[in-house]
């Protein structure tokens, strides 16, 4: 509202994402935010899926068109595919013609994921610890590797990540290295990547890339606002035109928001969780 503002009308429905700098939360019922960080939430798209879809849609934009630039006949592996950014990354690379494939790291989510439509190229369980995950990708590409690796984190050093049963369902980053096609690129989730000199030269022998998917980096620079609000609107889209399924558990009222935030900052939610006013 006001006289400045010229997006939007009063009672229009919007959705967004709060800048680092916000003063305010968005667990509130009155939010006081720039127009500028803001987009239309298409009528036929119920609040819960638009709340829950936001981040993970726009790190998967990122990751898929502004780091990497996918094409259609690109391989796209997704390391836990099940996950909330895996499972609208994989709908949205094969709506762009790409072959993906994807690990799981449980039964259920493997289940999951082979009753997604259209269906994958390739579903690897790695919750036994049986896959090679590197060599199933050699197999399934003829031995030329991925173009484009999505992780979930990796394992950097082998004893110390042993500890914690989750970081044992992690490929090492020399499997990622390994199963990188020429040319590939690889969209890392983990921030205290160390690449040695042999990994290194390994990539540089590949002409590969690494890139590091930060989702705030849009709010770090004007000049990117109008590509921010583009991908914003898409990732509403791919609710309606994708036919997406967003991973989310049922909404959560207002009262046990603090429960639900402390499970999420513990990681221990395998859902989106959304907090219902």
């Amino acid at each position: 509202v006001g006289s400045k503002v010229t997006f939007f009308q009063p009672e229009d429905e919007v959705v967004g994402i709060l800048p680092l700098d916000s003063e305010e939360s968005g667990v509130c019922e009155v939010v006081l935010v720039h127009e500028h960080y803001l987009v239309r939430k298409p009528e036929k798209v119920c609040w819960a899926a638009a709340a829950g879809t936001l981040r993970d849609g726009l790190r998967a934009y990122t990751a898929l068109h502004s780091l990497c630039h996918l094409c259609p006949g690109t391989t796209v592996l997704v390391l836990d595919g099940a996950s909330p950014l895996g499972t609208i990354t994989i709908q949205l690379a094969q709506h762009r013609g790409a072959k993906v494939l994807c690990t799981a790291h449980s039964l259920e989510d493997k289940q999951f994921l082979e009753r997604l439509r259209p269906p994958m190229a390739r579903v690897m369980d790695v919750s036994h610890g049986k896959t090679d995950v590197a060599e199933s990708c050699l197999e399934e590409t003829g031995g030329l590797g991925v173009d484009i690796v999505l992780d979930a984190g990796v394992k950097l050093y082998s004893a110390e990540d042993e500890s914690t049963p989750k970081s044992q369902l992690l490929p090492h980053k020399h499997d990622i290295i390994t199963l990188l096609g020429v040319g590939g690129h690889w969209i890392t989730t983990e921030r205290n990547l160390q690449l040695d000199p042999p990994d290194s030269h390994s990539l540089f022998l590949k002409g590969a890339t690494v890139s590091f998917l930060n989702d705030e980096i849009w709010n770090l620079s004007n000049v990117q606002q109008g590509k921010y609000l583009y991908i914003l609107l898409c990732a509403q889209q791919t609710l309606l035109t994708f036919h997406s399924r967003p991973q989310l558990d049922e909404p959560i009222p207002l009262y046990e928001a603090k429960v639900s935030m402390e499970i999420v900052q513990k990681n221990q939610a395998r859902k989106r969780q959304v907090i219902q006013f």
